[in-house]
């Protein structure tokens, strides 16, 4: 029994101890937080792994798209040059004795040439292609605007602003800043390319120019239309201080490149403009020898200004360019609004006079402003009528009941007249009336 009592007493201790030596581990908090953000590291990491590999395939696809740009110019030049080995051969064949004449039958249209001991297959294979060639070289759209003139021509260009207090006097800016012009940017061209188009949407360049007065991306744009064979040359005169003035320049202009389109800011403006948009100035195989435009305002459609010197609203969704005339914009407020006139008088004009060949070498020309002064003007004076505000509400009525009371109303002048407008009418009105006071004793 004993024993057996020694045998429990230590089973029980040794359950004891194992109790006391079995110890619960419960996780270090320093861990739990290590563990989450090893893994937002990790994540971190694999998503700026995967944006560098979205950037590399970005990479590639641009890398690809230049192979592919750099394709279709290679294939273009291929198309456009023709060498002067395939002329020569077109000029031996086309000036061979031996030819026949063409005979031409319901079926077909045979060609009878030199026999074939002297024209191989292989040759008659050269000349097709340099037909086919030719055709392609030249048979291209011309868009009515086609030149055969033998060689360049030479214009003095002059660039007149009339925009005068006499014939544009609404609000017209005599400061921060006064009536002026901007540089004046022009270029050559053929008939696929357009600076601007009235009836079109501006642009970026355009509104640019048109806002602003920059011409960044318009020069940009000429710059890759001539590397398309597009543009012959671009040009830029300084800008015109006042509202009258002239600038001018000299332009050369080729036969491949008879037209003529150019753009001159009107400061201060929302985005009006004036300019030419595809003057061709040359007829079959002649070059003209002068012409006169005059310009009208234009809005660029990017801005919703009223007047010259409105802030800056842009125009959402961006409007066609159009022509501002007296009655449109239809809104008293326009700058331009002058409702008793029918169309507007110029605000500028261009100048084209062509030069002759011993006159351009012996006085080349730059960019410049000519003098100030303008001979006699070409228009009359613009009316200005006077513009009025609506009368006030009427005054109290004040006087004595024995001779009765008066009241009054007032007006203010909105727009003084000029030019021989209509003149203001009368800015106070009166009429008789009875005090309340009186009104009271009866």
């Amino acid at each position: 029994m004993r024993e057996e009592g020694r045998r429990k007493g230590d089973l029980e201790r040794d359950r004891v101890e194992g109790r006391r030596k079995t110890v619960i581990r419960l996780p270090d908090p320093a861990t739990r937080r290590t563990v989450p953000v090893e893994r937002e590291r990790e994540r971190e990491r694999e998503g700026e792994r995967e944006r560098e590999r979205e950037r590399e395939r970005e990479r590639e696809r641009e890398r690809e798209r230049e192979r592919e740009r750099k394709r279709k110019r290679k294939k273009e030049k291929e198309r456009e040059r023709v060498t002067g080995a395939e002329y020569s051969l077109l000029l031996c064949c086309l000036s061979v004795p031996l030819i026949y004449p063409l005979s031409f039958t319901e079926s077909s249209v045979q060609v009878y040439m030199m026999s074939s001991k002297l024209l191989s297959c292989g040759w008659l294979q050269q000349l097709l292609v340099v037909l086919l060639k030719l055709t392609l070289s030249f048979g291209g759209p011309t868009n009515g605007t086609e030149c055969t003139a033998r060689g360049p021509a030479s214009y003095i260009l002059v660039f007149t602003g009339h925009w005068s207090p006499q014939t544009f006097p609404k609000q017209y800016p005599l400061f921060r800043p006064p009536a002026q012009w901007s540089k004046l940017i022009a270029i050559t061209h053929n008939g696929q390319h357009r600076l601007f188009q009235e009836g079109a949407l501006s642009s970026i360049g355009v509104q640019n120019f048109a806002e602003v007065g920059v011409t960044v991306e318009l020069v940009k744009g000429a710059k890759d239309a001539r590397k398309r064979r597009e543009v012959g040359a671009m040009y830029r005169t300084a800008g015109i201080p006042t509202g009258i003035g002239h600038s001018s320049t000299e332009l050369l202009l080729q036969p491949r490149s008879p037209l003529l389109s150019l753009m001159v800011k009107v400061i201060p403006s929302p985005d009006w403009f004036v300019g030419v948009d595809s003057l061709n100035l040359c007829e079959g195989g002649q070059w003209k020898q002068e012409m006169t435009l005059d310009l009208q305002p234009l809005d660029a459609g990017t801005d919703s200004g009223f007047t010259f010197s409105s802030p800056n609203y842009p125009t959402v969704p961006q409007e066609n360019i159009t022509r501002i005339t007296s009655q449109m914009p239809n809104h008293p407020a326009n700058s331009f609004f002058y409702p008793r006139l029918t169309e507007l008088p110029p605000i500028a004009s261009i100048r084209l006079t062509r030069q002759s060949r011993s006159s351009a070498r012996q006085t080349p020309m730059s960019n410049h402003i000519l003098p100030h002064p303008i001979h006699p003007q070409r228009f009359s004076e613009t009316p200005l009528d006077c513009e009025v505000s609506m009368w006030s509400s009427w005054g109290l009525c004040l006087g004595p009941c024995s001779r009765g009371g008066v009241r009054h109303r007032t007006r203010y002048i909105l727009l003084r007249p000029a030019n021989a407008g209509t003149p203001c009418p009368e800015l106070e009105e009166q009429t008789e009336c009875t005090p309340h006071n009186c009104l009271k004793r009866q």
